[in-house]
């Protein structure tokens, strides 16, 4: 059988180890695919510390892949070998329970995940349900697509699906792997894009990255500098702190949202009149579908949008999947694979 080069975890807590596999073969359905490269994700934690129930061990993390076709399995069709493809957290879905039934697949009963339910990105092959499938355009490269495939998705589908309209004031929260793509799909939305983030030193980029305003949550009061903005139509939360989401909600205009894309256990505390009053709502967003993920690359392509990355080779998984937990990364970490 043909070898291939993989980093598993072996049990929750367990370290990240390079171990040599037999390169799976596709089934009914399923393509095997080799992979060009792994963004390496803070949902990752997941399979690394065996918080997702039922998680089955060992373990292949990885969930923002990019690849090509080596074999199909029988009964796929619309897909060739060689064809580059992607594939993010949205790993298939069971097509018979509710949600499915009215088409809302993100939200499967049964869905799966790359990298909980079956073995991910983090090795030179592996094996994908055809609906979770990705086209990945020509002008981006392996590296540059699949950090598109979750933080890419989970912002970009989270704003244009927000109720938000060119020349609102839209208000990203964190600059850091999900915000500084946020900032950038905010501003080629067409809204008046603010960025928060703690500290001054980030607001060079911010600006680059097309934010109009910035705010420095360590030294002004977010909600009084939003207000003097007129509001915020849409603040998108990408940080995991429920403090610092909470700290601006007074900065909602009429009918105004809060969205949270970054995942926390921490509370947030909504003033209920001020809600009341203002017909303010808070929600969360999960992602998104395959065909999510594809107009999220043809909207990157089309308009520019990129991520900032620092690339590893599959080989310095552990030290890298570390760079991402320290926060230090700007601002994915990608693993090259092939």
């Amino acid at each position: 059988m043909k070898k291939m080069k993989a980093v598993e975890v072996r049990q929750a807590k367990g370290p990240l180890q390079l171990v040599e596999r037999e390169v799976p073969k596709p089934g009914t359905g399923q393509v095997l695919i080799k992979v060009q490269a792994c963004g390496i994700c803070h949902s990752d934690v997941f399979t690394k510390e065996g918080l997702w129930p039922g998680l089955e061990y060992p373990r292949i993390p990885g969930h923002e892949i990019a690849g090509i076709i080596e074999e199909m399995g029988s009964g796929v069709e619309g897909w060739k070998q060689g064809q580059r493809v992607g594939v993010g957290w949205h790993g298939g879905h069971c097509g018979r329970c509710e949600p499915c039934r009215r088409g809302d697949f993100v939200l499967c009963q049964r869905g799966l995940v790359p990298g909980i339910s079956y073995d991910g990105g983090y090795a030179e092959y592996m094996v994908a349900p055809v609906e979770a499938l990705v086209r990945i355009p020509a002008d981006l490269s392996d590296l540059e697509a699949a950090p598109l495939l979750c933080a890419g998705i989970t912002t970009f589908n989270a704003l244009r699906n927000s109720g938000a309209r060119a020349g609102d004031v839209v208000a990203i929260l964190g600059i850091g792997g999900l915000g500084h793509l946020g900032v950038q799909f905010a501003s080629k939305m067409g809204f008046q894009t603010v960025a928060i983030a703690r500290g001054k030193e980030k607001e060079a980029l911010a600006k680059k990255l097309g934010a109009r305003h910035y705010i420095d949550s360590r030294t002004q009061n977010v909600a009084e500098v939003l207000m003097g903005l007129g509001g915020a139509k849409i603040i998108l939360a990408t940080v995991t702190s429920g403090k610092a989401m909470s700290a601006t909600v007074g900065g909602l205009a009429i009918d105004g949202k809060l969205i949270m894309v970054g995942a926390t256990q921490e509370p947030v505390e909504i003033p209920v009149v001020q809600f009341i009053m203002g017909r303010h709502s808070v929600q969360g967003w999960p992602s998104g579908t395959s065909s999510d993920s594809q107009d999220t690359l043809g909207f990157s392509v089309m308009t520019g949008i990129r991520p900032m990355i620092e690339e590893y080779p599959l080989e310095r998984a552990a030290e890298a999947y570390e760079r991402m937990m320290s926060g230090e990364a700007r601002f994915r970490v990608v693993l090259k694979v092939s």
